[in-house]
């Protein structure tokens, strides 16, 4: 074998064993970020929506299934998760300017962090949610009569998860709540 190709045979082997190792460890970095371990290890979420999720349905309920932070919050196709964090580099801009790191400043912010997450969910007709829930599962005469009308006349209108279920797992901002009694 000569040099040339002893040269290009070791930095194949080389580039092949880097790159799995760099697959596996950005794999593995990402995957750690989508837990919601990860989630409430700062304290802004862990002392305020997380406490709000505990006390939702989608915590406790009589199915006994629990639905985590990254299954509302994060995509779980490839190419729209990796879009989810680059924009979740502004969470860690504002993590590190400390602009929600007070409950009054968290709570000054929340209708602004409410509204991108809710503008989020309706851009992508709700798809985090319909990853549990899909209107053909749905055993309408098992609901209430209000929500099962409610739910069908969505249905109809075409409309989106989220538009009617704001605050099915966090506090709704006080704004909104003003907005809603008008």
């Amino acid at each position: 074998m000569t040099t040339a190709r002893r040269t290009t045979v070791v930095i194949f082997t080389l580039g092949t064993v880097f790159g799995i190792l760099f697959w596996g460890g950005f794999n593995t970095a990402v995957e750690y970020t989508n837990t919601t371990e990860f989630c409430i290890s700062c304290h802004e979420m862990r002392d305020t929506v997380y406490q709000e999720y505990k006390e939702s349905v989608h915590f406790k309920n009589p199915a006994g299934v629990r639905v985590s932070c990254p299954d509302c919050h994060v995509p779980r196709s490839w190419g729209a998760k990796m879009w989810r964090k680059i924009q979740a580099s502004n969470e860690i801009y504002h993590k590190l300017m400390g602009s929600i790191n007070t409950p009054e400043k968290f709570e000054a912010k929340r209708m602004q962090l409410a509204e991108h997450v809710w503008s989020s969910m309706e851009a992508s007709d709700s798809r985090e949610c319909r990853n549990c829930h899909s209107y053909d599962a749905m055993d309408f005469e098992h609901q209430s009569r209000r929500a099962a009308k409610k739910m069908k006349a969505g249905l109809e209108k075409g409309k989106t998860c989220i538009e009617c279920h704001k605050g099915i797992a966090h506090k709704l901002p006080d704004e909104y709540e003003d907005e809603d009694d008008d």
